[in-house]
């Protein structure tokens, strides 16, 4: 069965394309949950009318439902709490000269 990091990792392919950079480094996957072969993924947009949410939530479901032995994907969008720049990686906010 696939794990939490298997999902967290896959879901780096996922990238905010105004931003260029993936969703895990931006701070924007919350959390997974992993329920045998069922996974879901709560995330945030960096604003509530982020363009490119849309793309991004396909994005969340095609890579995870990659990941072997994902039968079922749920994808949840919060803004509670709302996204924040610290949230972001220390990596992320460096190559975008933030903090």
């Amino acid at each position: 069965m696939p794990t939490k990091d298997d999902v967290k990792e896959a879901l780096r392919q996922v990238e905010d394309p105004e931003l260029g950079m993936d969703i895990v480094d931006l701070g924007l996957l919350y959390d997974v949950e992993v329920a045998g072969p069922r996974v879901k993924v709560i995330y945030s947009l960096t604003s509530m009318g982020c363009p490119a949410g849309p793309l991004i939530e396909q994005d969340i479901e095609r890579v995870v439902q990659e990941i072997p032995e994902v039968e079922a994907v749920e994808t949840e969008l919060t803004f509670d709490p709302p996204w924040t720049p610290d949230k972001m990686s220390d990596d992320a906010k460096f190559i975008l000269g933030i903090g």
